[in-house]
């Protein structure tokens, strides 16, 4: 019998893998035997990190693009997909994050952190999905944030784009389910990446988080990309349309 965790012989896309929670998330879907199409904006950054995984015997392949730009983006997945014959799992983590408050925010940043988390998303997905139907099976992951359900100043954008995620993946489950493809979200608490370091340099801020979390820390990349392996492999056939939050039980002490 086949270990349920094991994804040996499958095929994955993941965006903004090149570093953080892209990364982990790559990473571990790789040791579980997946080959792992690595998404980056910067060909030697992209190249570098399928080199690195390949030293610890994971197939990666690179796939370089900015997922904003989608026609560039589905071309490119084409492409991988035509030379691997399928793409099993599709994880969308690519994002970024602008701190800024609601009457100070730019429209042209609010647009661009849209077209990123949740327009890119849909258009990815949504072409993904339809080989995916072709052959009855799927695993579609998109990485969301707890902010998409407790809110916090200063990202109006970043919190609008998570919580539209969340709705579009409860409609595609029900779309796709009857397709054996299963539809969920991570949603991320407080991790430590690049992409919080500004608010792990404010120590008091820090400090908070950690005493407010009941596991008492921040947690890692590797927590996330746990989650994303259960989510992407037969142990979670009959999950779909959820939001499975890590956040050490944050937002539930609240």
């Amino acid at each position: 019998m086949t270990h349920p965790f094991s994804l040996t012989g499958r095929t994955a896309v993941v965006t903004g893998s090149t570093r953080g929670l892209g990364l982990a998330i790559a990473r571990t879907l790789g040791e579980a035997g997946a080959v792992v199409g690595i998404n980056g904006r910067d060909p030697l950054t992209t190249k570098g990190t399928c080199r690195e995984l390949g030293k610890a015997g994971i197939e990666a392949h690179d796939l370089v693009f900015d997922v904003s730009d989608t026609d560039a983006a589905l071309e490119r997945i084409g492409e991988f997909r035509e030379g691997q014959g399928s793409i099993d799992i599709l994880v969308h983590n690519a994002g970024h994050s602008m701190r800024v408050p609601f009457l100070e925010h730019g429209f042209d940043d609010w647009q661009r952190t849209l077209d990123v988390h949740l327009s890119a998303g849909f258009r990815l997905s949504q072409e993904v999905a339809r080989h995916m139907v072709e052959q009855s099976r799927g695993r579609i992951i998109f990485v969301s944030s707890i902010i998409a359900s407790i809110g916090r100043e200063n990202v109006p954008a970043y919190g609008a784009a998570k919580g539209g995620m969340n709705a579009l993946v409860r409609v595609m489950a029900t779309e796709l389910g009857p397709h054996g493809i299963t539809v969920n979200a991570i949603a991320p608490g407080y991790i430590v990446t690049d992409l919080t370091k500004p608010l792990q340099d404010n120590p008091e801020f820090y400090s908070s988080i950690e005493e407010k979390t009941p596991a008492g820390r921040w947690g890692e990349p590797e927590d996330i990309g746990w989650a994303a392996l259960y989510l992407a492999s037969d142990a979670a056939s009959y999950v779909n349309g959820h939001v499975l939050t890590v956040d050490g039980g944050l937002t539930i002490s609240l």
